[in-house]
């Protein structure tokens, strides 16, 4: 299977908007999730739903909103120029789509740490700080990859709210999704259609079994420090 130069410039272009949204959101989504996991305070109800909504708006509603925001008038539109019809617009769009689920890895992974093990650690004279270093975060970390790559998946297969915020732009916001769409509107274009698609399949599964043999070895160093 042989790519064209345009196609490989998809799948590049696919791959920056993938480990951009990541990149930016993680931090975010793991601050997002021991929040939940932790906290108790009034609101966390409605912090979790809102978190979780781009999981059950049409993704084309959280595109538009995105437009509202960023537009004209909006209450981003200081930044509209940088990112509206351009690559970063479309890593933005892949990074809210895929928040709920890096969040939510995270969340499950935070809450299965024994807090115990943290209480020990307590009184051996570590800090709250020392003790989520050396105890939290190293336990939660298969959580937080299983996360990324989550995030990473949702990020290169992002249709809706990329195509609405952004447009299909050949270059600049055209992803493998769009790519692979608009061929499907071309007569005679299977043949683009059937590697691009396998491209996203091929990208899927690396990305699957890479997070899978990361997490196995997090789990036995961790095990072992233990």
């Amino acid at each position: 299977m042989t790519l064209s130069a345009e196609e490989w410039e998809i799948v590049r272009l696919s791959l920056r908007v993938g480990l951009v949204a990541v990149a930016a959101t993680l931090p975010i989504a793991f601050a997002l999730a021991f929040l939940l996991a932790r906290g108790r305070f009034p609101g966390r109800t409605v912090l979790d739903a809102v978190i979780h909504l781009p999981l059950v708006l049409p993704p084309v509603v959280t595109g538009w909103l995105l437009l509202l925001a960023f537009g004209s008038g909006g209450p981003l539109a200081f930044a509209g120029g940088l990112v509206l019809f351009r690559w970063a617009g479309a890593a933005i769009a892949s990074a809210v789509m895929a928040l709920p689920l890096m969040v939510r890895a995270i969340r499950l992974s935070i809450e299965a740490v024994d807090r115990r093990l943290e209480g020990a650690a307590r009184t051996l004279g570590a800090g709250r700080r020392r003790a989520f270093l050396d105890v939290t975060l190293p336990l939660s970390l298969p959580g937080v990859l299983a996360g990324a790559v989550l995030g990473f998946a949702r990020s290169i297969g992002e249709f809706g709210a990329t195509i609405t915020f952004v447009s299909n732009i050949p270059g600049e916001t055209r992803t493998l999704p769009l790519a692979i769409y608009s061929a499907l509107q071309v007569p005679g274009a299977d043949r683009t259609v059937v590697r691009l698609a396998a491209v996203s399949v091929l990208l899927s599964l690396a990305a699957l079994v890479a997070s899978e043999l990361l997490a196995r070895r997090v789990t036995a160093g961790t095990r072992g420090g233990l």
